[in-house]
């Protein structure tokens, strides 16, 4: 995504990946990391801060938050058998995978709410329900369209996509060209790869797990 005018980023190529990292106007902090070779985003998280100045926890858009480690370093995950929710980032669409749905295909209900702008999943049994914003259509105030919506159920996990309208992708070209300025440009300058690390918040993170 375009930064906003008035935004301060920083960029660093790291680990097969273009990391940028943006302070907003109103303070808050954005990270994005893409891969070198395709230059497809695979992470986006975003934070801010309490009304005293603290910062919030991440808060990811695009990809997972890593693994959280406790005192004894042992890694706590979510349990494998509770539906986990993941956006991937594709050329053309936006993509969620929703991992341990088991039920039938007739179980699952996907439909588009113009009300409130969000992706509306849910089953018949009643075991599952989210509502999907589409942050990137919103910000860019796109209309959002019904035929666009395609989705599938597979190997218990549900995937949902969003095809990309024409308006988007071209936004989507011209922040890739400031992003590559950007990056060039900071390749060497240590007080943004500073301001990288310190977002990383205790470790990467990690992709959404293919299904």
């Amino acid at each position: 995504m375009s930064a906003p005018p008035g935004a301060r980023q920083t960029a660093i190529v790291s680990g097969g990946r273009r990391k940028v990292h943006s302070i907003l106007p109103d303070g808050s902090e954005m990270m994005e990391e893409f891969e070198l070779q395709t230059d497809q985003l695979v992470v986006r998280k975003r934070r801010g801060k309490t009304v005293l100045g603290r910062e919030l926890e991440w808060a990811y858009e695009v990809g997972a938050a890593p693994a959280r480690l406790t005192i004894a370093n042992d890694t706590m995950r979510e349990s494998g058998a509770n539906p986990v929710l993941c956006r991937l980032d594709r050329v053309d669409c936006f993509e969620w995978r929703v991992r341990n749905l088991p039920y039938a295909k007739p179980n699952y209900s996907v439909t588009l709410e113009q009300s409130d702008r969000k992706i509306v999943v849910r089953t018949v049994n009643k075991k599952y329900y989210k509502r999907i914003a589409i942050e990137d259509m919103d910000r860019l105030g796109l209309p959002l369209d019904e035929c666009a919506l395609h989705w599938e159920h597979d190997n218990s996990t549900l995937v949902v996509q969003y095809r990309k309208p024409a308006e988007l992708i071209a936004a989507e070209r011209q922040a890739a060209v400031a992003r590559h300025k950007l990056g060039d440009a900071s390749l060497g300058d240590s007080s943004g790869a500073t301001a990288l690390a310190a977002g990383k918040g205790g470790g990467d993170p990690v992709q959404c797990p293919q299904q």
